[in-house]
């Protein structure tokens, strides 16, 4: 279950068991654990994320010799989507020196969201987990840029209003999700925002168990009949929920995913049927990327990837990229700020309240106009980030849009009662002044 890796190096060598803690790492590494799913009803999410995550660490050590002056050191261990076996993972790992943990599921950030103050290691939901986290004084350790679920909900509430005749006042907005946290998190936005904007929300649930069973729900859609459909999904429920769209004959320009909803898996399975699907998406897509064609050069084509080259600029595998993006980034925030090559989870935690994602910079680290900028702040810990819209054309993703900003007026206040709402069911939960 538990891999270590000194990216860039020729050997990995494999740990006997998830409980082992034995820090064998010299003191100028940079120890990064990588909570992967390549197993589980997810993998065919995990797989490619993992591979991005990874493989841009391994380019800076090939092409830069790390960060610093310090090698990254990757320590893979499988988690199957399962929270229990994130938090062993979680665990094991956590006395080697970790900087910080990208889990990668909304089930296991929630788990690790108390340790963190504790153990004095951040957590990196990177536009997942608690959406209450983006409250910088009150979640210390924890951050989900570039930006919320609330946030990226506003962003396609906004795009829907602006693609509907007369906008999105008096339309009836169909909501299917996965029946888990992950699907419920944004619902209390809806609420907020439906008497707002002037439109009518109906739910459509799926549990686990249905995710490839949905005809049901589609008939109960059918039913309903909304003006437009947005989906909560991930895995195997989104390209089910595109096919039982087509058998309906719901438009698919009228059908939008989330970012976890709009991956090349879910909708290479579909193929022409799925054409015209919309999701939303905050890291770039294809190849067409200096810091990419570095990683296919130094990484990729030195088979020094698990990553088959045509994977690498679909849209799972470059959100895994951009993860690893903001890592980086925040190490050399973090040894800016402290004038250390190794830094600690401490160090860290300052890294991602002082980074500076912004224009210049992307085009420095060569994905100019990958994503849009992120200011870090020890407010603000989702950096409200703007998403786009991209198309499924029946065999590929394309843009369509430009950058949506969220409705930030709105989304705040939510954000900041539950915030409020979380500490208060806390026993000595750790805050901070932000000034």
């Amino acid at each position: 279950m538990l891999k270590k890796m000194i990216l860039g190096a020729a050997s990995i060598a494999i740990a006997g068991s998830v409980y082992s803690t034995t820090p064998a790492f010299a003191e100028d590494t940079l120890y990064i654990p990588s909570l992967s799913y390549r197993t589980g009803p997810f993998a065919g999410a995990g797989t490619p994320i993992a591979n991005g995550f990874a493989d841009y660490f391994t380019m800076l050590n090939e092409r830069d010799g790390g960060i610093g002056g310090a090698k990254i050191v990757l320590e893979e261990c499988e988690t199957a989507y399962n929270a229990q076996k994130g938090v062993e993972c979680y665990e094991a790992t956590k006395g080697n020196g970790a900087l910080a943990y990208n889990p990668y599921s909304t089930g296991i950030t929630l788990q690790l969201i108390p340790k963190a103050p504790v153990d004095k290691i951040p957590v990196l939901s990177m536009g997942y987990g608690l959406s209450a986290a983006a409250i910088g004084d009150k979640f210390p350790w924890t951050f989900n840029y570039p930006a919320s679920y609330w946030s990226q909900m506003s962003s396609i509430l906004q795009y829907i209003d602006a693609n509907s005749e007369g906008g999105i006042k008096g339309k009836k907005i169909g909501f299917i999700y996965l029946d888990v946290g992950y699907g419920k998190e944004p619902i209390p936005l809806l609420e907020q925002l439906a008497p707002e904007m002037g439109f009518e929300w109906v739910g459509f649930p799926v549990g686990v168990k249905e995710m490839q069973a949905q005809g049901a729900t589609w008939l109960n859609v059918r039913k309903e009949r909304p003006d437009w459909m947005v989906a909560w999904s991930f895995g195997a429920m989104t390209p089910t929920a595109v096919k039982e769209a087509a058998k309906i004959r719901f438009p698919m320009d009228k059908f939008v995913g989330n970012w976890w909803s709009g991956a090349h898996a879910d909708l290479e399975p579909v193929g022409a049927a799925g054409k015209g699907y919309k999701a939303a998406n905050f890291s770039g897509i294809g190849t067409d990327f200096p810091a990419l064609q570095d990683v296919l050069k130094y990484v990729v084509d030195a088979g020094k990837s698990q990553a088959d080259k045509d994977d690498v600029g679909k849209v799972n595998y470059n959100r895994g990229l951009f993860n690893a993006v903001i890592m980086a980034e925040a190490v050399r925030a973090a040894q800016k700020a402290t004038g250390k090559t190794a830094i600690t989870g401490e160090d860290m935690r300052l890294g991602l309240e002082s980074f500076v994602l912004d224009e210049a910079r992307l085009k420095e680290i060569g994905l100019e106009g990958f994503t849009a900028p992120i200011t870090a702040s020890c407010a603000d810990h989702e950096g409200a980030g703007s998403i786009f819209i991209q198309q499924w054309d029946g065999s590929d993703w394309n843009r369509i849009s430009d950058l949506i900003p969220p409705m930030t007026d709105v989304v705040k206040p939510l954000l900041q009662e539950a915030a409020d709402k979380y500490v208060s069911e806390q026993t000595d939960w750790q805050t901070q002044d932000c000034g």
